[in-house]
């Protein structure tokens, strides 16, 4: 039998709130969005930026959720027979039904945070300790105030594993998140110039990573990136807690580092010595920038004791998530070309990785190595500057074309050389027909671009235009 995820007594406990109406005695899920939820789900009725949940209850209600969590306050305005755990603050109760889940959970709990590689790094994780235990992780990218809470609440009570992704844009946000889940291992990806315009430089930004290790458990270990600057100054803020410091990197003093490495168009194959443990793996995902956070992957996977071996084995069968260098095929009237879906997000530091997975790209006959690149934002005074210097990395990386979209792109356009200009537009979607006509067989495609300058769609348009199932003559 298959146990629920909480009891209606354990949950109207742990929220503090008290239970109105006929609600289910088991729920089985937590949701914050009506549209989503579950039968035998508890729907949250979080107040956010644009819309209030409290005016999705009644569909969320009708849609077989176990009970809504409501405000006290709000209650005289919702279906009088509804079945309702009534708080004094549903995101304050939220975050205390967090704290139950993670008071009452065994697992081994990890947190990773970093400007870059988080999710991908939180994902792989996921994937190879799946195979060793029941694990629970975040969904997509649910790091925020009140993601990481929704992603503990949904912690199972048996779960052998837990992973945690935590963001932040500002000082001050992760120490809070990282209060929460109070893991045994603490993950920094890497330190890159991410948020600029909220931060006076890459030392705060730094810093603001390192309050991830304020929540760690004693005992608990620091896995950093090995290889960069700030390298001392996160590793002083670990110690300073009583943490276990591992670095991982290319440096041969790192705790887990590369001892070589073979890659290819869409895999890699490594050797690397983890704690002291040489291993040889193979990763389903092409990149250095994958390469080097597997190093990370591994280390935790010895930091919470789980089989290294097997983890390495696993690894081998590792995809991409959407959005992070996932590979399609575009199918052309006398041919193939390869699109690389890097449309979720950028900054200085992704967008380098990006680049340089194109170049490593095979294209056929007559085929190029096409960039297409959207605006990177939140960089502040030295956008400018950020988007210029990308000119030298797509010189280095043998991109044969560029196609540029929004206002800071501009200043790349500009440092091209005339032969690898394609075209540059204001907005993406200006962008998009001249990107569709200028694919042909034998190309390798890579989109990306920070979430506002709307690159998704470029994406979208290539795989509709070009897909196998398309009906001919459609479109033109």
């Amino acid at each position: 039998m298959t146990m629920p995820l909480w009891t209606l007594a354990d949950f109207a406990n742990a929220t503090l709130g008290r239970i109105v109406g006929a609600a289910g005695a088991a729920i089985d899920g937590i949701s914050i969005d009506s549209r989503s939820i579950g039968a035998g789900d508890a729907f949250f009725a979080i107040k956010g930026d644009s819309r209030d949940g409290h005016e999705f209850v009644a569909g969320a209600l009708e849609r077989g959720a176990a009970l809504a969590v409501v405000a006290e306050d709000r209650l005289g305005e919702l279906p009088a027979d509804g079945r309702y755990v009534v708080v004094d603050d549903v995101l304050a109760a939220l975050e205390r039904l967090a704290k139950a889940a993670r008071a009452r959970s065994s697992a081994k709990i990890v947190a990773v945070t970093g400007s870059v590689g988080k999710t991908s790094t939180k994902e792989a994780l996921r994937h190879v300790l799946s195979e060793q235990g029941k694990t629970h992780a975040s969904v997509a990218s649910y790091n925020n105030h009140w993601g990481v809470p929704l992603t503990l609440a949904r912690l199972p009570a048996d779960a052998a594993f837990g992973i945690f992704e935590i963001g932040m844009s500002h000082a001050g946000e992760i120490t809070p998140l990282v209060g929460l889940v109070k893991p045994q291992v603490a993950v920094v990806t890497t330190v890159a110039p991410v948020h600029l315009e909220h931060f006076s430089g890459i030392e705060a930004i730094a810093a603001a990573k390192a309050e991830i290790f304020s929540g760690l458990e004693a005992g608990g270990a620091a896995v950093i990136d090995g290889d960069i600057e700030q390298t001392d100054h996160l590793a002083q803020a670990a110690e300073a807690v009583g943490a276990r410091v591992v670095r991982f990197g290319d440096c041969t003093a790192c705790e887990a580092h590369l001892d070589a490495v073979s890659l290819q168009a869409d895999n890699s194959t490594v050797r690397a010595t983890i704690l002291g443990q040489p291993i040889t793996y193979k990763i389903g995902a092409p990149g250095r920038h994958i390469v080097k956070n597997s190093l990370a992957v591994l280390a935790v996977v010895a930091l919470v004791g789980a089989d290294l071996a097997r983890a390495g084995l696993a690894l081998a069968a590792m995809v991409p998530p959407q959005g992070r260098g996932k590979r399609h095929t575009l199918h052309l009237d006398h041919g193939e070309a390869i699109l690389i879906d890097e449309s979720y997000n950028a900054n200085p530091a992704s967008m380098r990785a990006a680049i340089d997975l194109l170049g490593q790209s095979n294209v056929g006959l007559r085929g190029r190595r096409i960039a297409v690149l959207g605006d990177m934002l939140e960089l502040g005074p030295k956008s400018e500057e950020l988007h210029r210097a990308l000119a030298e990395v797509l010189a280095a990386a043998r991109i044969d074309r560029v196609y540029l979209a929004g206002t800071s792109m501009h200043a790349l356009w500009h440092e091209l050389p005339t032969e690898m200009q394609g075209a540059w537009a204001p907005v993406s979607k200006e962008l998009e027909p001249t990107v569709l006509a200028a694919i042909r067989p034998g190309d390798a495609v890579m989109v990306k671009g920070s979430n506002g300058s709307r690159m998704g769609p470029i994406v979208a348009a290539l795989e509709h235009r070009f897909s196998s199932t398309r009906v001919r003559g459609e479109d033109l």
